[in-house]
């Protein structure tokens, strides 16, 4: 009889082999189209299925992995999904995980821009999303405030009280250096080279007081800036979606001022107002909210861009998954990433603040500034949803415009 001390240290979770790549098709598809909320009801449903469900993953690596993705560039919740059907099926689990996480609410978003984006839209529709893109404002508010409590905390875990004073007024400096290169457009395209420096600033002061830091991760170490930032084209739309792969530190959120001034001042390829609109739709559909790359492509180059730039927007998501998942537990506690991440991090809510003051400029009509207090009110004064937020302000923007209002 075996010894019953091997029998409970023996994981409950199976091997590769034993999950159909149906069965993670079928379970990640349905997460995906049930995924309304945004990361926190991505990783509760992920951890229902795949913990408390089928016990296809323990507790603690369910944990290492939520761990490891915020630390990471990109959209943690879809990094989550990709790591846990890696662990169930490797290589092609992940693949087949991420596509069937992503595609339904991709789907939804080309139709719907289809709709909404469009140059003479009916005016029940347009209506709809002159009041939703009204909220929009209000979205990216809460959505900073909602990351900054966190983030403060971590500052508090210094080992002095001088070195936590420090770490504070770092922070806000960080904070503030992204808040202004997302609100003041003349220094928007500069805001890669922000969050990437205060990172890197993070990391410098680090070395220098410890003396030894574990190296830096691989993405901070690939040559952003060498990229051609003058491209055009699909090209551009490229270089754009890769941005918000690769460098939404601290949230999906960020992806909106990483994308705003070239959408809307570089490239054209939305008005002011039809980006408040996409960066909506990324809001309501299912799925992650970097999905709005979506929406901004179909508005370059039609459906074929809306297709390319979520390519080329989840790629690194899936890269560093499929390279990285393995060392995810050592990741955990490597002091380079997480140095970089509390600065570049901190930057990004920052820039995220900061993008609400231009989006707030771009509403073109009184009543919207009314729908715009009133989503202010309900998401951060009551603190309730976004989604209910974004949906009632469609609709007294349908209201509004049935009115005779001008939209």
């Amino acid at each position: 009889m075996a010894d019953s001390s091997d029998v409970s240290e023996t994981p409950r979770y199976p091997p590769e082999d034993e999950v159909a790549l149906s069965t993670i098709a079928r379970e990640w598809t349905r997460i995906g189209v049930i995924g309304f909320g945004g990361p926190p009801a991505h990783i509760k449903l992920l951890r229902k299925l795949c913990v408390e469900d089928r016990e296809w993953l323990s507790p603690d690596e369910f944990e290492d992995g939520i761990a490891a993705v915020n630390i990471l560039p990109g959209p943690a919740s879809t990094q989550l999904a990709i790591f846990c059907a890696w662990r169930l099926r490797g290589t092609i689990g992940a693949l087949l995980g991420a596509t069937c996480f992503i595609l339904p609410g991709l789907v939804l978003i080309l139709g719907l821009s289809a709709l909404f984006l469009g140059s003479h839209p009916p005016l029940g529709i347009a209506g709809a999303a002159a009041g939703a893109g009204a909220a929009v404002p209000a979205v990216a508010l809460n959505a900073a405030a909602g990351l900054m409590g966190s983030s403060w905390r971590r500052t508090g875990r210094a080992k002095t009280p001088r070195a936590v004073r420090d770490t504070r007024a770092r922070w806000v400096a960080y904070v503030a250096a992204g808040g202004a290169a997302a609100a003041v457009p003349a220094v928007g395209p500069l805001l890669v080279i922000v969050l990437i420096s205060c990172g890197l600033i993070e990391v410098g002061l680090h070395l220098r007081v410890a003396g030894d830091v574990p190296r830096p991760p691989i993405p901070m170490l690939v040559p952003w800036l060498a990229v051609t930032l003058g491209a055009s084209g699909f090209g551009a739309l490229i270089w754009v979606a890769f941005k918000v792969g690769a460098l939404a530190f601290g949230g999906g959120f960020v992806i909106i001022p990483l994308m705003q001034h070239d959408a809307v001042s570089t490239y054209h390829w939305l008005s002011k107002a039809q980006f408040l609109n996409a960066v909506a739709l990324g809001q309501v559909t299912p799925g992650p909210v970097v999905l709005t790359v979506a929406a901004v492509g179909y508005a370059a180059k039609g459906l074929v861009g809306g297709l390319l730039a979520t390519v080329v927007a989840f790629a690194p998501s899936c890269l560093f998954v499929i390279v990285g998942a393995r060392h995810f537990d050592r990741l955990r506690s490597n002091a380079g990433a997480s140095e970089f991440l509390a600065g570049a991090g901190a930057a990004a809510i920052g820039a995220i603040a900061g993008a609400s003051i231009q989006l707030t400029l771009a509403l073109g009509h009184l009543w919207q500034f009314g729908v715009l207090g009133l989503a202010a009110i309900w998401l951060l004064a009551l603190r309730k949803g976004v989604v209910v937020a974004l949906l009632a302000a469609g609709l007294l923007g349908v209201v509004a415009a049935l009115a005779g209002a001008p939209v």
